[in-house]
């Protein structure tokens, strides 16, 4: 397995539209950087989000998840408050191809923050946003800012196909659109 280069992403994204829409140089003036990098794509955040609430005082349950956890915005600057957390989703769409595997990791400017941004892998022949979480680890409410760069994503070349990937096997998280909550 290998990481893929700027030149491979860059032709994966515009000829097989493996990434839309593709900013092909990193983009940093007044903004946390997004765009192409030398191994890998530095992605943005869009301006949904969903803010984690104990209004209700919901127990959280993945396996019967309460939409009343969360209060939506849609925004400019989100506001996380302190030891929480927001989802929200990235502005590009994704297409995997069928031998790669993607792994993403939080931008420096936001781990020195304190704010962690988890996504799990993308997997072979997945496509859809990219749904994000941000965690606020500070004691101090924390901002995330829409349009600008949150996490790269390294993309990774295994030696031959998968024998099953994502698109085969159904996956619940197939195509999503917009910021998805947990699915069973």
């Amino acid at each position: 397995m290998s990481i893929q280069s700027d030149k491979w992403i860059r032709s994966a994204a515009l000829e097989n539209r493996m990434i839309e829409p593709f900013v092909e140089s990193q983009k940093r003036e007044g903004t946390i950087s997004y765009g192409l990098s030398s191994y890998g794509y530095d992605a943005r955040v869009s301006d949904e989000f969903k803010i984690f609430t104990n209004i209700d005082s919901v127990t959280v349950d993945p396996k019967a998840f309460s939409e009343q956890s969360f209060v939506d915005r849609q925004t400019d600057v989100c506001v996380i408050p302190p030891n929480s957390f927001a989802l929200a989703r990235t502005v590009e769409y994704f297409r995997i191809p069928r031998d790669v595997l993607v792994i993403c990791l939080g931008k420096s400017t936001y781990a020195r923050c304190g704010i962690i941004v988890n996504v799990t892998p993308l997997e072979p022949e997945w496509e859809g946003h990219v749904t994000l979480e941000f965690s606020n680890t500070t004691p101090l409410p924390a901002k995330i800012y829409a349009n600008e760069g949150a996490c790269q994503f390294l993309f990774l070349k295994g030696n031959e196909p998968c024998e099953v990937s994502y698109a085969d096997r159904a996956g619940k998280y197939m195509g999503q659109q917009g910021v998805t909550l947990p699915k069973l």
